[in-house]
């Protein structure tokens, strides 16, 4: 599979001198995955780059996902030590966990920072995660509370904006950008399904065929559902869809690239249910 990733290799070695050169400047890193690839949309370095910082993991579009997989995805990092919060990127209410638990680690530096006669120092936080996953929509609903900017400081790098969202809490306002771990084919073909990356990596048609395999084997139910199609998946699968679909091109000839077009938004989206495609004691993470 060629992943012809734009961003890859020479953006990839500035995106990541950026985000060191802004992980040292904070306490706390907000990383957002997304609910349903918990593991393929994680960045392998982080840990490495926030070395001794607090780490909050929110898993974003929980919505979309499945709920019992979530469930045992926060069990799972629980019992690393991170600490993990689901969101709905539509709720209000989530923003507010998000920053109660900021609000806990803040408090945590001021009794450190106290204890070293340092006072009335915000804790400092950025949010970072892969493309897409929606590390904007969570600066704008935490920054829309406050939306003071601090501006430049003194001894801050210029051009670094910062957003205080309380007398103990600064955030910075530019989102820092990750990259997946691109060795792993299984990876970019996951993020390509849930739309995190370019569907580039595949031709849709091949694309969709993987992902409804994929579905086939974590949801089996699904395709029945949704289109009525049941039996192992073959190219012969995008032929019925689009059969039963209605989508034919001239001369009554089913449409196997709309067929396929259609399977991938319905996916995204979530109109086949609500569907994560990585469990944790499946080893990967």
């Amino acid at each position: 599979m060629g992943m012809n990733l734009q961003w890859y290799p020479g953006h990839m070695t500035k995106a990541k001198r950026a985000m060191e050169d802004s992980i040292k400047l904070v306490d706390v890193i907000v990383e957002i995955r997304d609910a349903r690839l918990p593991y393929s949309s994680a960045n392998p370095d982080l840990a490495g780059m926030g070395k001794g910082k607090k780490r909050i993991l929110v898993l974003n579009k929980t919505d979309l996902a499945d709920p019992r997989e979530t469930e045992k995805w926060m069990a799972h990092f629980r019992a690393q030590e991170i600490i993990p919060l689901a969101m709905d990127a539509r709720k209000r209410g989530d923003c507010s966990d998000i920053l109660r638990q900021l609000n806990e680690l803040a408090a945590e530096k001021k009794a450190k920072d106290l204890k070293r006669g340092i006072k009335n120092r915000p804790a400092r936080l950025m949010i970072a995660g892969i493309p897409n996953v929606g590390k904007s929509t969570l600066i704008n609903s935490l920054a829309g509370r406050a939306s003071t900017k601090t501006g430049d400081k003194p001894g801050v790098t210029r051009g670094l904006q910062w957003i205080r969202l309380n007398a103990s809490l600064e955030l910075l306002d530019t989102p820092g950008i990750l990259w997946p771990r691109f060795e792993d084919e299984s990876v970019g073909l996951k993020l390509a399904l849930m739309g995190a990356i370019r569907e580039e990596v595949l031709p849709a048609e091949e694309l969709a065929l993987a992902g409804m395999k994929m579905l086939q084997e974590r949801y089996p139910q699904a395709l029945t559902d949704k289109y009525g199609i049941a039996g192992d998946v073959s190219p012969a699968s995008l032929t019925e869809l689009a059969e039963k679909q209605g989508l034919l091109q001239k001369g009554a000839e089913p449409d196997t690239a709309r067929a396929a077009a259609r399977f991938l938004d319905d996916l995204k989206k979530g109109r086949l249910g609500r569907i994560t495609l990585e469990s944790p004691d499946s080893g990967e993470e």
